[in-house]
């Protein structure tokens, strides 16, 4: 798909949100009018699972999905992820990017580096590593017999949310995601064990929008960002 097109194509609410939302001291106000985020965020019904809407008054608005402008020298169509200010952009044309908030890894947890997405799954399996089952042990009790081993099958109870995507450094899966959450409200803290969680709503947008062998770029310390997001740095 042509990038250029993507702002009238990654949702209308998205484009919506981006084109009638302004930042600085006047986005708090335009809030006022839900009716934007609302659509974008409410429920879907048509899904395997049912996924409830988001209580938006639960989510600090500064994390809700918007078209940016965003500069960056990686090319349209690269996921770029931001974990210090907890947002992940989905870069486009013309110096813009759609931005969602995200919750990332906890203190220890993190990792950073590119890597490639090498598949997407709808609803996905949860298989823990084994390093989480040593410092869970209770995890075991939540687990049961999957194609793919000891896990936890795709559903409304799955930490794992409605859609994955896998993260591959070459020929070695990196053992991080990026996935959807039935937890919205800890979306923009630090609270995973380094994979990117992200609310249902968004993570089935940008799932449609990425397809397998996007480039993926995990940022890590502020000199090594290079980076510049004009909206986040007015608010």
């Amino acid at each position: 798909m042509d990038l250029s097109r993507r702002t009238f194509l990654l949702g209308a609410s998205a484009a919506a949100a981006g084109a009638t939302l302004p930042s600085s001291s006047t986005f708090a106000q335009s809030l006022r009018d839900m009716s934007v985020y609302q659509r974008m965020y409410g429920p879907i019904d048509d899904d395997l699972y049912p996924i409830p809407g988001i209580e938006l008054a639960r989510i600090n608005p500064a994390f809700l999905r918007r078209v940016v402008q965003y500069d960056t020298t990686e090319a349209p169509g690269t996921i770029v992820v931001d974990p210090r200010s907890r947002y992940l952009y989905l870069v486009m044309r013309d110096g813009m990017a759609v931005r969602y908030g995200v919750g990332v890894g906890r203190s220890g947890f993190g990792w950073s580096g590119a890597a490639t997405i090498k598949t997407k799954q709808e609803w996905p399996d949860w298989y823990p590593p084994k390093e989480m089952f040593a410092r869970q042990p209770d995890l075991i009790e939540q687990m049961g017999e999957l194609p793919g081993g000891h896990g936890m099958p795709g559903g409304p109870g799955n930490p794992l949310g409605a859609r994955a995507l896998y993260l591959w450094q070459g020929n070695k899966d990196t053992l991080y995601r990026i996935h959807g959450t039935f937890e919205p409200w800890t979306i923009g803290t630090n609270v995973s064990s380094g994979c990117i969680r992200m609310i249902n709503q968004d993570v089935i947008d940008l799932y449609n929008h990425t397809p397998e062998g996007t480039k993926v770029v995990v940022l890590g310390s502020p000199s090594g960002r290079g980076k510049r997001d004009q909206t986040a740095a007015r608010s």
